[in-house]
């Protein structure tokens, strides 16, 4: 069965999706998620632009303006359903194991 495009993020990829609920530039998308994981999750040039060339292909996030040299970008509605449907995915990732560490603990 072929994979659905976007089916499941990568957590790169959730965290820019995540970034852009607010309005952003590429360097404040890299700030943004730094400040939110507080370093643990960090973004490079590269991956960052070949991941919001990808997103604005799937209509994840339209560009909104140009800005001396700075493209600015935001989430679309099917950006913010594909966000919500990764989080409401890796919640229940959580409830499964949480579910299988109640079972070995025997509570």
């Amino acid at each position: 069965m072929a994979r659905k495009k976007l089916e499941t993020l990568t957590e790169q990829m959730f965290y820019v999706l995540l970034a852009l609920r607010q309005e952003r530039h590429g360097y404040g998308i890299m700030q943004a998620i730094t400040a939110l994981t507080k370093g643990r999750v960090n973004i490079g040039a590269g991956t960052l632009y070949a991941l919001l060339e990808r997103f604005e292909g799937e209509k994840l996030i339209v560009l909104t303006r140009v800005e001396d040299k700075r493209k600015y970008y935001q989430l679309t509605p099917e950006g913010d359903r594909t966000l919500r449907e990764e989080y409401r995915r890796i919640r229940q990732q959580a409830a499964d194991m949480e579910a299988v560490l109640r079972e070995e603990e025997g509570t």
